[in-house]
């Protein structure tokens, strides 16, 4: 494992970004050793459906808004510019070699290591990498949980999700406490998920 300024890789799509994104970052600066977390938006798949998934560019910008007045955090929108479908080595590759000075650390859900072993490489993401495991509402730990790799956190479950939101907008909810103040705005103003 290489050592560096920690600095946390929190991957997502984020269609929208939310108050729950918001807190597992904050826990992970606030409660393990990571200094800066980096919310990475996942660009359009083209080989799926687009079923309700916003631009890239506006996806980021509700991420930027989130995040703007917090130095602990920061956006990237690395994968954009990186061949289809993005692969989680080929990004941390890049990173690593344009960023050597920092220690990357991916941070993601317990409901991964049920797959995980169908990621690209998955053997050589286990070798060079660290994952900080959140908890996930009915995801079980396996035998993947118990690699040294892995380091499982005791942050709070977060069972809000994005497509809980859309939906609710969808039906005309008020959801403006789910999310951060300038995104809600940002998502009215653009009429996102209504239809």
């Amino acid at each position: 494992m290489k050592s560096g300024v920690k600095t946390g890789l929190f991957f997502g799509s984020f269609n929208p970004v939310h108050i729950g994104h918001l807190m597992i970052a904050s826990y992970m600066a606030e409660f393990t050793d990571i200094d800066q977390v980096w919310f990475v938006v996942s660009p359009q798949n083209p080989l799926k459906e687009k079923t309700g998934l916003l631009a890239d560019h506006h996806r980021l910008t509700m991420v930027n808004l989130a995040i703007e007045d917090d130095p602990r955090f920061r956006s990237s929108n690395i994968e954009f510019k990186m061949p289809k479908p993005s692969y989680t080595i080929d990004t941390l590759t890049y990173l690593s070699e344009k960023y050597p000075g920092k220690e990357f650390i991916l941070l993601a859900g317990a409901d991964i290591l049920p797959t995980f072993h169908k990621w690209k490489n998955w053997e050589e993401l286990l070798k060079q990498y660290q994952f900080y495991i959140y908890p996930r509402s009915g995801s079980a730990t396996n035998e993947l949980s118990n690699n040294p790799a892995f380091k499982l956190v005791d942050a709070p479950l977060i069972t809000l999700s994005s497509s809980f939101i859309r939906n609710g907008i969808r039906e005309g909810k008020n959801l403006q406490y789910f999310l951060p103040e300038k995104v809600w705005k940002y998502i009215r103003e653009m009429h996102f998920y209504e239809k």
